[in-house]
């Protein structure tokens, strides 16, 4: 996955630069920034180049994705000011050496069983004054149009339908899975958290796709291919299986119309000085 992981994360760059951008107008110099459930560092090495004067700390439960993170980080010049810890969030933050500043956990979260608690963890590791930034929730992406000139029109909102279920059953197998309102706001600030403030960002990347968004959406269909391809109707499995062969025409590697187009929502609240 690590390819794909950096794939994403790096086609979402002008999302994340506008997310962090709106960061750094509450978040000004912070000493120590910590991305919790990095993976390979993507957006960890846009903190360490959005704020060049804080140390970023890269915290995640897999040390093959970290060591991506840290070659990264040392590719573009920002190994004297970055580290990487591995362990499974929440508790590994106990290793901290010292309170966060920032403290972001970009879709991270919700790959915990107790959330609520999870929050609870993120907070205290904050120094006064310091800010916890979570992204959850936003919208799904989108490649097509609605009517594709294939089969029934909608096929992305059926697979929407099969992702939330899927979505529910993995937080209900969870470790400690704890049910909880999706009410950001409100649980930051059940964590003791205050001030706090919402906002989306767009990616909009529209037709025609350039070769690296045209490579994603393939790549994103393929799996939702590969996952839920049995739970498909006869019709809606051949226009996926359509839209995945390159030599096809009505294809996405070949269609005129392929685009992307996505949602994220930032969750920020503040720790009482």
């Amino acid at each position: 996955m690590a390819p794909h992981l950096e794939a994403q994360a790096e086609l979402f760059m002008p999302l994340y630069e506008r997310a962090l951008a709106w960061l750094g107008k509450e978040v000004t110099e912070p000493g120590l920034i910590v991305d919790a459930g990095s993976g390979p560092g993507v957006v960890s090495c846009l903190f360490a180049e959005t704020f060049p004067g804080a140390r970023v700390l890269a915290v995640d439960g897999s040390e093959p994705l970290l060591d991506r993170a840290a070659a990264r980080a040392a590719r573009l010049g920002y190994a004297d000011r970055f580290g990487i810890l591995a362990g499974e969030l929440p508790g590994v933050l106990d290793e901290l050496d010292y309170p966060a500043d920032l403290l972001w956990a970009g879709r991270s979260l919700h790959h915990l069983g107790d959330q609520r608690a999870a929050l609870a963890a993120f907070a205290e590791r904050l120094a006064p004054g310091g800010t916890l930034a979570i992204m959850e929730g936003g919208l799904p992406s989108r490649f097509l149009p609605r009517d594709l000139g294939l089969g029934r029109p909608g096929l992305e909102s059926r697979l929407d339908a099969l992702q939330e279920e899927w979505f529910a059953r993995m937080r209900a197998d969870l470790p400690g899975s704890v049910e909880v309102t999706e009410d950001w706001p409100a649980l930051l600030g059940s964590a003791g958290l205050k001030h706090t403030r919402t906002r989306s960002f767009l990616l909009d990347l529209p037709a025609p796709a350039s070769d690296r968004a045209r490579a994603y959406a393939a790549l994103s269909l393929s799996r939702l291919h590969d996952v839920f391809g049995h739970a498909l109707d006869t019709e809606d499995r051949a226009v996926l299986d359509r839209l995945l062969d390159p030599d096809d025409p009505a294809g996405v590697h070949r269609r005129p119309d392929v685009f992307v187009l996505a949602a994220h929502t930032v969750h920020t609240a503040v720790k009482p000085a």
